[in-house]
């Protein structure tokens, strides 16, 4: 699945932007649960810590769920975004609503708490379950299933357009285009580019406030080694995150 969210990112991505794609090497194989999340963050924000000594300029967080989206802005000092912000976003200005075709059931009030997060309540007129496992997207035989899926959602809410609710399907968003009849949003293509074009202008993220780097603080047990009042990089396992560089 990593190799398809790479591709997808470099099939938008500008000349001259240097995509690495990678895979957290701490955590669950998918998050599927508030408790596979809350085990991705640390491996991911080892990820960004090991960006920001290399010099990466901005990060895509291509999960759905935008796991630890906030804490990693704090890590980091280039932008990092999140594939279900960015895909709401272009959505919002693609018709008057959007729906969310996600994976599990057992997702959609965690997609219904970012809709909140990300003030697009109004724009989202539902959310719809494919209860296809995450790493089950990777069958081609579940495409026809999540066309189902889109087509259902635009007769039942009376969407102007789909957002993708899992980066495993970022390779479908021409073909349910089509199957659909309304623009389907892939939020990997639709963050890389929103990272792309904050790095292009110059912008960093506010050293102020909310997102100021963490408090230099000792940390215990499992995370001693991401306390910030030592060494900028934590872990030092084999180098694998989400980044896009410029």
């Amino acid at each position: 699945m990593t190799a398809l969210i790479d591709e997808c990112a470099r099939a938008v991505a500008t000349p001259g932007t240097v995509v690495e794609s990678v895979t957290s090497a701490m955590g669950p194989a998918s998050i599927e649960s508030h408790y596979d999340e809350a085990l991705a963050v640390p491996g991911l924000l080892a990820e960004i810590a090991r960006g920001e000594a290399e010099g990466v300029d901005g990060y895509v967080i291509a999960c759905f769920g935008d796991p630890g989206l906030y804490a990693a802005r704090e890590r980091a000092r280039g932008p990092v975004i999140g594939i279900a912000e960015a895909a709401m976003q272009a959505a919002s200005h693609l018709g008057r609503g959007f729906s969310v075709v996600t994976t599990l059931a057992r997702t959609v009030g965690q997609a219904e708490d970012l809709t909140e997060r990300y003030g697009m309540q109004r724009f989202c007129r539902g959310i719809h379950a494919t209860d296809i496992p995450v790493l089950e997207l990777e069958d081609p035989q579940v495409r026809r299933v999540i066309a189902d899926a889109c087509r259902a959602a635009v007769a039942a809410d009376g969407s102007d357009a789909i957002v993708l609710g899992c980066a495993g399907m970022a390779d479908l968003s021409e073909y349910l285009t089509a199957e659909a009849g309304v623009p389907v949003v892939d939020g990997v293509a639709a963050a890389t580019l929103a990272v792309q074009s904050l790095v292009t202008l110059g912008l960093r993220k506010s050293g102020r406030g909310e997102f100021a780097a963490p408090l230099p603080k000792h940390y215990t047990g499992l995370l001693a080694e991401f306390g910030t009042d030592g060494p900028a990089a934590p872990p030092t396992a084999p180098r694998r995150g989400a980044e896009v560089r410029e």
